[in-house]
């Protein structure tokens, strides 16, 4: 790896997905950090509950399921053991889209690509994708000039570049723009294209994007970027060693699919899971006494989902939800 100074969205993507990039490591994403779908299995067996409204609304017995982002495959395994309790009947054809190889054991019926497949009827679900997608950031010059910033590879060290031009200095003007000498933004315009194409996949259906989160009347001053390594927040150094990722303007991926019908809606994980029947709430004490090992079983549970919607953590993630 060379010392060559470059932008944040090429030295990211090579970062990531490159040869021997942090993704294409066999441990997976689970060997650094916790998602929700790691985090419980109430997580999936609502994603299953997802899946089932969505064949209802498309008044089919037969849908498709693409997991953007599979990791290992941990999400589509849980959503198709969950969905005989919840839809018996329903045939499901799931999908992962990753770009590392198919990991030993994964159930046959899972198709495993790189590719997002195209003409698909039924739930596409984006867990944690869109702050992996490469983005370039920007910084205010002392003369409130936005400049896009130059990084070096091998130490994270950066410097200043060029002022901010084109299509890119159109969506800092209305997504976030830069008010004072030092402001920083992450150029959200390859996540907005990234999240069209994955919802012009779809036929019809439901496309949900779930991530770390921001909009434009509360964007971060300086920026999100950071780096994760081993459970671990780390300074982004971009030489393969971490993740590398950012908050998404979701706010701007919806309005880059309003050409395409059905409705946008943003809301947090917190409101989402609870309409899907996840809740932190207690099991009545007096359950304790009638069915002691209900009780520690409901008791485990209400934990489990109390994490998955709890304020201030994955309760605050943003869900992005696109009817097609």
């Amino acid at each position: 790896m060379t010392d060559d100074w470059c932008g944040w969205r090429e030295a990211t993507r090579t970062a990531l997905y490159g040869d021997g990039g942090f993704y294409r490591r066999p441990e997976g994403p689970a060997g650094h950090f916790r998602t929700s779908v790691h985090a419980s299995g109430l997580f999936a067996s609502a994603v299953a509950r997802l899946l089932v409204r969505t064949a209802r609304e498309l008044g089919s017995d037969t849908v498709d399921l693409v997991d953007v982002g599979a990791g290992r495959g941990e999400l589509l395994t849980g959503v198709l053991a969950a969905l005989p309790s919840e839809a018996p009947s329903l045939t499901v054809r799931a999908y992962a889209v990753e770009i590392a190889p198919r990991p030993p054991g994964l159930r046959p019926d899972i198709t495993w690509g790189a590719g997002i497949p195209q003409g698909v009827r039924g739930l596409l679900f984006a867990n944690e994708w869109l702050d992996n997608v490469p983005a370039d950031v920007a910084e205010a010059d002392a003369d409130g000039v936005a400049r896009r910033v130059l990084v070096r590879r091998s130490d994270g060290a950066e410097r200043l570049g060029d002022p901010v031009a084109g299509a890119d200095a159109r969506w800092l003007e209305r997504w976030w723009p830069l008010a004072r000498p030092g402001d920083r933004a992450e150029i959200g315009r390859p996540r907005d294209e990234a999240w069209a194409e994955a919802v012009g996949s779809l036929a019809g259906g439901l496309a949900v994007a779930v991530d770390y989160a921001h909009v434009r009347a509360a964007r971060p001053p300086f920026g999100t970027l950071t780096g994760f390594r081993s459970g671990r927040e780390v300074p982004p150094v971009p030489d393969g060693s971490s993740d590398l990722t950012a908050h998404v303007a979701l706010d701007a991926c919806a309005a880059a699919t309003a050409h395409l019908g059905g409705g946008a809606e943003l809301l947090d994980q917190r409101t989402a899971l609870r309409e899907l029947g996840v809740s932190g709430e207690r099991p009545p004490l007096a359950r304790a006494s009638a069915d002691p090992a209900g009780y520690v079983r409901a008791l485990a549970s209400a934990g489990e989902a109390a994490e998955l919607t709890a304020r201030g953590g994955l309760g605050d993630f943003g869900w992005l939800r696109q009817w097609v």
